[in-house]
């Protein structure tokens, strides 16, 4: 299909209407803010976007609400792959670019999409902070700290970390707390738990299946553990935080 005539159409127009689109570096200097884990930047990109949300924008839709939806669409792809670049593993940015492309699609008025812009914006800043960070340690902990969460299943122990390195466990528990800056055992514990809220909030999973497959040795010591952290219990958390996602979620 030629697209001459219309691109030629398009061009007078926006001469015309003295239309003007965001340069290349300012909008790429935006993507390196989230990339270096710059989270203050990035509240302050955020604070301009919304005041300034259509400037330098093309129209994708003669809908604004779709039009805002494409605009975002190919804004979470993009920083998806920047933050790739920087660091993050691939299936984590591609699977949150998912979960926002999604969450995006449910929005019923442009001005949601405005706002989960800034959401999604500092959702990956966050996390490229924790990639820099996690990069700043040695092989040895970045390696304990992926054996952690490829056994969650299991109720792990500092020995069994230390001989997957083949470490003194005094030697590795030392490393660990001075590198990350908590214990390895709660390190651990706060991982266990921070996956279970998440199953909680996003599934319908039995508690005792959950604390059987996070590797606790009964419902029981799960409840205690989480309530510990959380100051609920795992059915007290399911209850207010399943209830506030779906609200918030409701057009879903």
């Amino acid at each position: 299909m030629n697209t001459n005539r219309e691109l030629n159409y398009r061009l007078f127009v926006q001469t015309e209407e003295d239309f003007k689109r965001t340069e290349i570096r300012s909008e790429f200097a935006r993507y390196d803010d989230i990339k270096n884990g710059d989270i203050e930047k990035v509240r302050e990109n955020i604070r301009e976007i919304k005041a300034h949300y259509y400037e330098g924008k093309g129209m994708l839709s003669d809908s604004l609400l779709r039009n805002n939806q494409y605009h975002f669409a190919i804004g979470v792809g993009i920083i998806a792959r920047v933050c790739i670049d920087g660091g993050m593993k691939h299936n984590i940015a591609y699977t949150l670019s998912d979960i926002y492309i999604r969450r995006g699609d449910k929005c019923r008025e442009p001005q949601e999409l405005i706002e989960l812009t800034g959401t999604m914006m500092l959702d990956f800043a966050e996390r490229m902070a924790e990639v820099r960070k996690e990069n700043s340690v040695s092989l040895h902990i970045r390696r304990t700290v992926d054996h952690i969460y490829e056994n969650l299943h299991r109720p792990l122990t500092l020995k069994m970390a230390a001989e997957h390195e083949h470490l003194d466990p005094s030697y590795l528990s030392k490393l660990f707390a001075k590198e990350m800056g908590i214990p390895i055992k709660a390190y651990i514990l706060k991982a266990k738990i921070s996956t279970a809220q998440n199953i909680l909030i996003f599934s319908d999973f039995p508690i005792a299946d959950i604390a059987d497959s996070l590797g606790f040795s009964s419902q029981s010591a799960f409840a205690a553990a989480f309530r510990k952290i959380t100051g609920l219990t795992p059915m007290q958390y399911r209850n207010r935080y399943s209830e506030e996602y779906s609200l918030r979620t409701k057009d879903e």
